[in-house]
């Protein structure tokens, strides 16, 4: 399902988005270009230039890899600014940073728009040739080379969904091998050609899952493993969700049902596009994206990438592919998915729907989804004025865990500033930082540690697309993450959510994950985590928990010490938690936040064996909804001075809170911010 808002809207929230983007660029070309005259070396590229040329603003060079060239070549005796001119730049592999062209002997390395232009790195490829192929349903038909495939598809800038039907759990049986048909009027699945192209998408309590077909033979569907299995085993399963949930067949041309959607037939070489009535694609721009990531900044742990400026630069198109492959997505939380083959109980669909020790020992084995643009084993790296659209998964991710980076080498990020970005239109999150697998909390090599990420003053609205179950921000194991002044809105999911591990990787461990068997397959561990002393403030979160109702607007996970959730401004949340602090939570501090119209505003998934302990909600406003704080021994949480609203009777504090949340003044583009405070 993709939410849409209505054309006018849409048009007015474009416009706004880009004159965001265009101003704070313009402020930061400004102050960069005076950097420029006092000595920096710049390189200008141009889509019309020629990698004969020198580089300069008459001769630009017309590739990237040109420009990272003559960057390396200048950037060890002054800082060099690599200037690209407006248009579309069309990737046929990602731009590539590595210690080699970073700043050296204190100089820096630059990459931006040229002032007053947007300059777009594009991963797509542009689809042409449309004829009509089924005039009575208006579906129109286009070549594209032969083995093309994507998950994504956008006309005219707006994102298309793939074709698919909605049909009822009670219209299928879930079984070790696949499924059974119940309603006869699904038996025509048998008759499909190219069945192994169908997926099952999943949206649950809060998973949403993908799994591919095998096969069909009479009522019986057989699934592509692992994905089946794995997807249908822990918690939150396609077999048995704890909420019940929308379940959905995609990804045929026989499923092409609705105006707008989409089927690529890669073996045919085939785009298949169902027209809206008096439309025709061929006065459209239609982007088919082809690559996975864009940009990937990234050394090794002895030799990292460092101080690289990216600014005023649109990042646009890209898909990833895992998913309908036999790995599937089986999504566990917030990005997270089993990728492999892992030892199952025979009775797991029965015996494992609520955990089972086999589970446990494959849960270290999670993966991460990759994002469009990567940071790892880096320092000193800025994100400043960009727009990050169109991304066909997470759009920036800092310092994952190594299999979500192509590089290889995943954490050791440092000292990383994410500041007046826009993400918007992307199918995963906006930002990830962070990874889940051990090295992430208990790294093996110092340099592996995530610290010192700062996201500030960011718009974060309409991402985790197609991947639901993701945040619009996430930060796992991080130390001293800022997420301070965003704008974070319209989501399936949670807006904002800090920390993971469950209070597993924990000082003594958990309770919960002993009994559960965890322990015979990792160590308890007696040392802190990497997580702590995060900054959590001064951020609007609006319109969040539109599929899923489980988890909360903001969100924290583990112990945090010295964390600090301050200041924000929480409405629109469809009547679910507020602030919500899940298993083995410590030592956060929540106060000065305002929530608003939430069915529970303050939240401890607390358990005598989980360790959601000691915790303080202070100061806090809220017009509505319940208190569930386990308070007393053994949990100590602490409720302190926090005040009920009636008849929208803000105090003058809690207003201050209001009008202060969100995108600095200045720096916000004109958004409704609800005026009816």
């Amino acid at each position: 399902m993709t939410y849409r808002l209505p054309g006018r809207a849409l048009a007015a929230l474009t416009a706004a988005l880009t004159a965001f983007t265009a101003f704070t660029g313009a402020m930061l070309s400004t102050a960069h270009a005076d950097a420029g005259a006092a000595g920096a070396a710049k390189i200008v590229v141009s889509p019309g230039g020629s990698d004969r040329n020198v580089g300069t603003a008459d001769h630009p060079v017309a590739t990237l890899a040109k420009a990272r060239q003559l960057a390396r070549s200048l950037s060890g005796t002054s800082d060099v600014v690599v200037e690209l001119t407006g248009g579309t730049y069309r990737l046929t592999e990602p731009l590539r940073l590595t210690g080699a062209d970073s700043g050296r002997n204190g100089h820096t390395v630059t990459w931006r728009g040229h002032p007053g232009q947007t300059p777009v790195l594009s991963g797509a490829l542009r689809v042409t040739g449309w004829k009509v192929h089924d005039a009575a349903a208006n579906i129109y038909a286009a070549p594209v080379p032969k083995g093309t495939d994507s998950r994504q598809l956008y006309v005219d800038g707006a994102g298309a969904p793939r074709a698919s039907i909605t049909i009822s759990r009670n219209d299928v049986q879930v079984t070790k091998t696949g499924m059974t048909i119940v309603n006869p009027n699904l038996k025509y699945l048998a008759s499909l050609p190219r069945q192994n192209r169908i997926e099952v998408e999943s949206q649950n309590s809060f998973t949403d899952r993908y799994a591919p077909v095998q096969r069909v033979d009479g009522t019986t569907i057989t699934m592509q493993q692992p994905a089946w299995n794995n997807n249908n085993w822990g918690y939150d399963t396609l077999a048995k969700p704890f909420a019940g949930g929308t379940l959905m067949l995609q990804n045929s041309y026989s499923f092409l049902k609705t105006a707008g959607q989409w089927y690529l037939d890669p073996d045919a070489g085939q785009l298949y596009y169902k027209a809206p009535a008096g439309k025709n694609p061929a006065d459209s721009d239609v982007e088919l994206p082809q690559l996975t990531s864009l940009m990937q900044i990234g050394g090794t742990y002895d030799d990292p990438a460092h101080d690289i400026t990216v600014q005023n630069i649109r990042f646009e198109y890209s898909t990833w592919l895992q998913p309908g492959t036999s790995t599937g997505y089986a999504d566990q939380q917030n990005g997270a998915f089993l990728a492999a083959t892992h030892q199952q109980p025979n009775d797991f669909l029965t015996s494992c729907q609520s955990g089972c020790p086999l589970f446990e020992a494959a849960r270290n084995s999670w993966h991460q989804i990759p994002a469009a643009v990567q940071v790892s084993a880096a320092r000193g790296i800025t994100f400043t004025g960009n727009t990050f659209t169109h991304l066909g998964q997470v759009a920036l991710g800092i310092g994952n865990d190594a299999n979500a980076h192509a590089s290889g080498v995943g954490l050791g990020a440092s000292n990383i500033t994410v500041q007046r970005n826009t993400f918007t239109d992307d199918a995963g999150a906006g930002i990830v930082a962070g990874g889940v697998q051990p090295d992430a909390h208990h790294p093996s090599n110092p340099a592996m540690v995530d610290k010192d990420i700062t996201i500030k003053n960011n718009l974060v609205t309409r991402v985790a697309q197609d991947y639901k179950d993701m945040s619009g921000i996430l930060t796992t194991y991080v130390t001293h993450a800022v997420i301070e002044h965003n704008e974070v809105s319209d989501l399936a999911y949670d807006g904002i959510d800090v920390g993971w591990g469950w209070g597993a990787n924990d000082p003594g461990g958990s309770t919960d994950y002993r009994n559960r068997g965890l322990y015979n397959y990792q160590p308890v561990y007696s040392t802190p985590t990497t997580l702590s002393d995060n900054s959590v403030r001064y951020n609007l979160i609006h319109g969040t928990k539109k599929v899923f109702h489980d988890g909360g607007s903001l969100y924290n996970l583990s112990a945090s010490p010295r964390t600090v959730i301050e200041g924000n401004y929480i409405y629109d949340n469809r009547n679910t938690v507020g602030l919500y602090l899940d298993e083995g939570s410590r030592y956060v501090t929540l106060s000065h936040n305002v929530i608003r119209d939430s069915g529970v505003w303050a939240f401890t998934n607390a358990s005598p064996t989980n360790n959601t302990n000691d915790s303080t909600f202070s100061e806090n406003w809220y017009n509505s909804g319940a208190t569930q704080v386990a308070t007393g021994s053994p949990h100590n949480n602490v409720l302190r001075g926090n005040v009920q609203v009636s008849s929208g009777n803000w105090p003058t504090a809690a207003r201050q809170v209001m009008d202060r949340a969100g995108i600095e003044p200045g720096r916000r583009p004109p958004v409704d911010r609800q005026a009816d405070q």
